[in-house]
């Protein structure tokens, strides 16, 4: 009998060690960040949770990469962007001509794409060059980041550019063809013996006929390539007037906005 009485106290004496263990768990689980029984953590958090809310309209930022020559760019904000948490904004990268190289960027505020901006449903990032010209190894560092850091969509990055940009255009899109869902280059220079890299890029190129710095058969030679490569996708405007300055009543015209927002990578 004393056997039994001992045998029944060890098997009560068990489970009720063995709850305590489970109790005991479940508890460090709880208080562990990061975990589904965490506090920090909202089960099931959509990938809005993933991107940091942003200022709204015009701010400067510092890359985060060290080496190249773009230290700061222009970033533009939409209205909406930080209450659209699921949305994935189309993103135009806008880059600006020689004569804005340095590292005052406040030289290119009013430049362009960037005087017209604001109020436009993209999210927009014009980095200054600091020296020498666009580098496309350099830009390559700056679209990763705005790629990570800012809920964009990756099947709708436009890319534009004025003189010196609109060389940078061209070269970019080339050598990163699959990159970009349409490029504006604006009275500048590309690479016409490789235009057929681009046979299948919406572009539409803007050049003046009186251009005294850049000549117009620049565009129209490339433009004349892509379309020899078998490119339907092109638009040419050419103005006889205007000299160097294509860019101003380009980015005036809210058809270029509503053709660049229509394609799609």
């Amino acid at each position: 009998m004393k056997r039994w009485i001992i045998k029944r106290f060890a098997y009560l004496l068990l489970i009720a060690l063995m709850g305590n263990v489970a109790a005991c768990s479940k508890k460090n689980e709880a208080a562990v960040p990061g975990t589904i029984g965490g506090t920090d953590t909202v089960p099931n958090a959509g990938e809005e949770d993933v991107f940091a809310p942003q200022t709204p309209g015009i701010t400067v930022k510092k890359v985060d990469f060290q080496q190249g020559n773009i230290d700061e760019y222009f970033l533009y904000i939409p209205d909406t962007y930080n209450e659209k948490k699921t949305y994935k904004w189309p993103v135009v990268i806008f880059l600006h001509g020689a004569t804005e190289i340095g590292t005052d960027i406040e030289v290119i505020r009013n430049l362009g794409l960037m005087k017209v901006v604001k109020g436009k449903q993209f999210v927009m990032v014009t980095p200054q060059c600091t020296a020498s010209w666009w580098n496309t190894e350099t830009l390559q560092r700056l679209y990763k980041e705005v790629m990570e850091k800012y809920h964009v969509d990756s099947t709708r990055v436009y890319l534009t550019g004025l003189s010196m940009g609109g060389y940078g255009t061209w070269s970019w899109a080339q050598t990163n063809p699959d990159q970009f869902a349409a490029i504006v280059p604006i009275c500048g220079v590309g690479t016409p013996a490789q235009a057929c890299v681009l046979d299948k890029m919406p572009v539409w190129a803007f050049h003046n006929a009186d251009d005294p710095q850049v000549t117009v058969s620049a565009s129209r030679d490339m433009v004349n390539a892509l379309k020899k490569c078998g490119s339907n996708l092109v638009k040419y405007t050419e103005k006889a007037t205007g000299g160097h300055d294509a860019w101003t009543n380009a980015y005036a015209d809210p058809a270029l906005y509503t053709w660049l927002l229509d394609q799609k990578r």
